[in-house]
C-alpha cells in the first residue's frame, strides 16, 4: 500500500487507491473543456516494431480528453513515414505524425544552422524539442504531456494521473514528474537512478556541502523518468538539452525557472517496465555508458552555475566518495529484493558502479576542459527572436508532410 510521505522540498502525490479511473477520467474530461491537452510521443520507427507500441496506440485510443496528440517520429525513411501515419490511424484523437528527417524539416533545420540555432545533435531532446515547436505553433493548448514510446506496462492510468496536477486548475503545480517502481522480469531494474544519481548525489552533499539543488533532485523518487506534464505557459523558455541530461536538465530548469511549490511528483503506476539500455562497458559512446556521463556532466554544470567550484581535487574526492556511497546503498537494494522475492545480481550492480565512478571522473575532466560547454538546444522564445514566422513554417512543413505522404 502507498505510503503518504512528503519530503518537504516538492509535493508528492501518491496513489492511495481510493479513486476510481472513471471518476478520474470524468474530472479530466471537464477541465479539458477549457484547458486543452496535448501528448507528445517521441519515438524512433523500431518503436513501432516493437512489443510496447500496439499495447500504448490501443490504451491512448480511449483517451477522450486529450485534445491532440503529436508524434515526434525519427529514424525513418519515406516508406516508414507512411507505414508509421498507417499505424497510428486507430487513434480516435486529432493527431499528427511529425516526419524529423523530411526534405522540408531538413530545410527548416538548414534555416536554423544559418541563424546558429540549430540542435547540436539528433536525439529525443531535439525530439521533444521540435515536437513542442509544432504545439507551440499551434497555440491551443494549456498542457503539455510527454511519455515514452517503449513502456511494456503502460496503461492509461499512467496518462491520468501524470496530467491531473497541471490540469487540475485549483493546483498550483506548473510541472509534475512522474515516478513509479523499476520492476520488471522478477528483477529490480532502474540501474542509472539506483546506482549512480542517488549516491552521486549522497556523495556531492558530503563533498561540497549543503546545496539547495542537490536537496531538490533528491527529492525525486525517480528522477530519470521520462514522464513530465507541463503548463505550457514554461514552454518557450525551457531550455531542453539535446544529450542524455534531457530528464536532469528538465527538472534544473523547473528549478531555475520556478518556485519549488509549483513542481510535484506524482504516483503513475505501480508497475513500470521498458527497454533496457546495455551497460556498453567498451563503448564509452552508447548504452549507460554514454548516458551515465552525460547526465553527471548536466548536474556538474548546473553546480557549477549555481557558483560551486570544481577542482580536479574535488573530483577525485568525489569519485571515492560515491563509490563508498553506492556499495552502502548497494546493500540495502539487495535486502529490499530479497525481501520482495526479486533478482539482484551483485556481480553485475558492482561492475555498473565501477564503471559510473570512472565516469564521473570522466565527466568531470570534460567539464574542466570546456566548462563553457552548453548542449541546450536553442529556447523557442530565441528562435521566435531570431526569426519571427519560424513556428509558422515549421507547423505548415509538419502538415503539408502530413497531406502529401
Amino acid at each position: 500500500m502507498a505510503d503518504f510521505h512528503q519530503n518537504g522540498n516538492i509535493a508528492t502525490l501518491h496513489n492511495l487507491r481510493t479513486r476510481s479511473l472513471d471518476e478520474l477520467e470524468h474530472e479530466l474530461c471537464t477541465f479539458a473543456d477549457t484547458r486543452k491537452i496535448s501528448l507528445i510521443l517521441p519515438c524512433l520507427y523500431s518503436e513501432l516494431e516493437g512489443a510496447a507500441m500496439p499495447n500504448i496506440l490501443k490504451e491512448l485510443s480511449q483517451v477522450k480528453y486529450l485534445h491532440r496528440i503529436i508524434i515526434g517520429l525519427d529514424a525513418a525513411d519515406e516508406a516508414q513515414f507512411r507505414k508509421a501515419k498507417e499505424f497510428f490511424k486507430g487513434l480516435n484523437q486529432n493527431h499528427i505524425v511529425i516526419w524529423n528527417d523530411s526534405p522540408r524539416m531538413l530545410e527548416l533545420g538548414a534555416r536554423l544552422e544559418a541563424l546558429g540555432l540549430a540542435p547540436a545533435e539528433q536525439g529525443k531532446g531535439k525530439n521533444v524539442w521540435s515536437s513542442m515547436g509544432y504545439m507551440l505553433g499551434c497555440a491551443d493548448s494549456s498542457v503539455m504531456a510527454i511519455h515514452d514510446c517503449d513502456i511494456l506496462t503502460y496503461d492509461k492510468e499512467l496518462l491520468a494521473r501524470l496530467v491531473y496536477p497541471v490540469v487540475n486548475p485549483t493546483f498550483p503545480y506548473q510541472v509534475a514528474k512522474g515516478y513509479y517502481p523499476r520492476i520488471g522480469g522478477g528483477g529490480l531494474n532502474g540501474r542509472v537512478t539506483r546506482l549512480l544519481v542517488s549516491p552521486l548525489l549522497i556523495a556531492l552533499k558530503r563533498v561540497i556541502g549543503d546545496r539547495d539543488y542537490i536537496d531538490y533532485l533528491r527529492s525525486f523518487r525517480y528522477p530519470l523518468s521520462g514522464e513530465f506534464a507541463m503548463r505550457t505557459a514554461i514552454l518557450p523558455d525551457l531550455r531542453i538539452p539535446s544529450d542524455w541530461g534531457l530528464e536532469i536538465g528538465v527538472l534544473s530548469e523547473a528549478w531555475r525557472n520556478l518556485a519549488p511549490k509549483a513542481v510535484c511528483q506524482v504516483d503513475i503506476s505501480d508497475a513500470y517496465d521498458h527497454k533496457h539500455q546495455d551497460l556498453s562497458p567498451e563503448e564509452a559512446a552508447t548504452g549507460l555508458n554514454r548516458m551515465s556521463t552525460d547526465i553527471c556532466k548536466a548536474i556538474f554544470r548546473k553546480l557549477a552555475a549555481d557558483g560551486t567550484v570544481f577542482t580536479a581535487n574535488v573530483f577525485r574526492t568525489l569519485k571515492a566518495t560515491y563509490y563508498r556511497s553506492a556499495l552502502d546503498l548497494l546493500e540495502a537494494y539487495y535486502n529490499d529484493a530479497r525481501l520482495n522475492g526479486l533478482e539482484l545480481d551483485r556481480h553485475k550492480e558492482e561492475q555498473a558502479i565501477e564503471l559510473f565512478a570512472e565516469n564521473i571522473m570522466r565527466a568531470g575532466q570534460v567539464f574542466l576542459e570546456n566548462p563553457y560547454e552548453t548542449p541546450f538546444i536553442t529556447t523557442w522564445n530565441r528562435v521566435h527572436a531570431a526569426d519571427s514566422g519560424f513556428l509558422t513554417d515549421l507547423t505548415a512543413a509538419a502538415r503539408a508532410d502530413e497531406a502529401e505522404y
